[in-house]
């Protein structure tokens, strides 16, 4: 589908967390009431269930712009779920199968459960084929009705699991055109249509899912193509970006960063070059998942609770094997990670040392070897908050010094608007990784101060929310040098 296969099983990874996004809902057994409302992202219902809704669609639509010649193909790949109803029967001793909510055999439970099936749909299509007017292409799949018997360990038919699928049709449909401009590019629209026709007169959302296309979204990929960022498009085509119309889903670049031949168009909003983390060992159902949490709750259910979520899906049978045989260094992993560091700029290099207000920091002789990363404050020598002082309206403010708290708009407590004019001590200054400077204070008047100190409990303030109280009394910190 793409010039470069790995490019697209790295897309195609972060395509299937989004296929399974909302399947299995924590804490994943059917009697959660979080599994009572599953499927929720990318539904395309068959029209006829407007009448009951109108507020779920039909159709999603994306349009996205590409550089590419007449003589490109564009391939698309329409993805989606399509739910698949399982029962179970009992057979009883006449040989007659009774249909039952659950059923045990040799202590492993079997429930009746809604699964679902990934479906594909693969099309190519030349873009000199391509018009305003477009190509229409259909789709189907199903119906299918599946028997599996269940035995006991004696040989003795216990029951039955019967899976189901409706048909559903379906409809994709293309067009291109180019659009004004010197480069000539090509504006791409994609259109995925529930074309299905209920069997009976749907009577609920429930009856619907029966025959709607459930996360659905699309691969496409132009090679040799190079599709334009709609998150973070160039200046020259921000004009025709925002002329674009998505509905329902939003297309992104997809694959590494070096890929331009592929887009993702998404129900579930994600970044350009969406990855999964090399910590995740796992689907956890939950695309924007925090791994760690999910784990962690997953391993406290009960033994029942979690019998309980064996019986609903294979998907949940393997992800409870996989997280209760979790290593403990798999389980540190996830734990955090850090990423893109850079260390502490030098004082010479900070943005902030030629712009008031500025942080003075004691000069230490240090050089750029002696540094060290912002996530161990604790050994670097370069900052001393009791030390450390900052020019505020000409004025060195630093350890010690009275200033007058003046808190910004930008705060949204309303607490605050007890402090404004009220003194307070600096008990220290600060700075973030960033470089942005924070003034630790207590107030003056706080009858609470020194228990609050104890605990090392301050209020926080940035330079622009602070004013010196007594000019001649702010003096400059005898080992540093006059700021002037």
């Amino acid at each position: 589908m793409t010039s470069d296969p790995e490019h697209l099983r790295q897309a195609r990874k972060v395509a299937d967390a989004v296929l399974y996004e909302g399947y299995l809902l924590y804490p994943y057994h059917q009697s959660s009431q979080k599994n009572q409302s599953r499927f929720q992202f990318g539904v395309l219902m068959p029209v006829a269930y407007a009448e009951l809704d109108p507020s779920e669609p039909s159709a999603s639509q994306t349009q996205c712009l590409v550089e590419c010649g007449d003589n490109a193909q564009v391939q698309i790949t329409a993805r989606f779920l399509q739910l698949q109803r399982r029962g179970v029967a009992e057979a009883t001793e006449s040989g007659v199968f009774r249909p039952v909510r659950t059923l045990t055999v040799d202590g492993q439970e079997f429930t009746a459960w809604d699964e679902a099936v990934e479906r594909e749909e693969l099309i190519t299509i030349n873009v000199d084929e391509l018009s305003s007017e477009g190509l229409s292409l259909p789709f189907s799949f199903g119906p299918q009705t599946t028997n599996e018997d269940l035995t006991d360990e004696s040989g003795r038919l216990a029951g039955r699991i019967v899976r189901i699928v409706t048909a559903i049709h379906g409809i994709i449909k293309v067009t291109g055109e180019r659009v004004a401009g010197p480069y000539g590019v090509l504006r791409l629209t994609v259109k995925v249509e529930n074309a299905s026709v209920p069997a009976e007169p749907l009577a609920s959302r429930d009856d619907a899912l029966a025959y709607a296309l459930i996360a659905t979204h699309s691969l496409i990929s132009v090679p040799g193509g190079s599709f334009i960022s709609l998150t973070d498009p160039p200046e020259w085509a921000s004009a025709e970006v925002a002329a674009c119309k998505n509905t329902g889903v939003w297309p992104v670049l997809a694959g590494p960063p070096d890929c331009r031949d592929l887009m993702l168009s998404s129900p579930v909003i994600l970044y350009d070059h969406a990855g999964v983390a090399p910590e995740s060992n796992g689907d956890l159902f939950d695309a924007t998942e925090i791994d760690e949490i999910l784990t962690l709750r997953t391993l406290a259910l009960t033994d029942a609770e979690k019998q309980a979520a064996r019986a609903t899906d294979p998907r949940a049978t393997e992800l409870m094997d996989r997280l209760e045989g979790l290593p403990p260094e798999m389980l540190d992993r996830l734990h955090g990670a850090i990423r893109y560091l850079n260390a502490v700029p030098t004082q010479a290099s900070s943005p902030q040392a030629s712009q008031a207000p500025t942080l003075r920091l004691p000069s230490s002789g240090l050089d750029e070897s002696d540094r060290v990363p912002w996530w161990d404050p604790g050994a670097d020598t370069s900052v001393s908050p009791d030390t450390d002082w900052v020019i505020v309206d000409g004025v060195p403010i630093s350890r010690g010094s009275k200033v007058i708290m003046r808190p910004g708009s930008r705060r949204s407590d309303a607490q605050d608007l007890f402090l404004v004019g009220r003194r307070a001590t600096v008990e220290a200054v600060l700075y973030d990784v960033d470089d942005k400077v924070h003034v630790a204070v207590s107030p003056d008047d706080d009858p609470a101060a020194d228990l609050q100190k104890s605990h090392g409990r301050y209020l926080y303030f940035a330079t622009d929310e602070i004013e010196p109280a007594d000019r001649a009394g702010s003096g400059t910190p005898t080992e540093l040098e006059d700021p002037a």
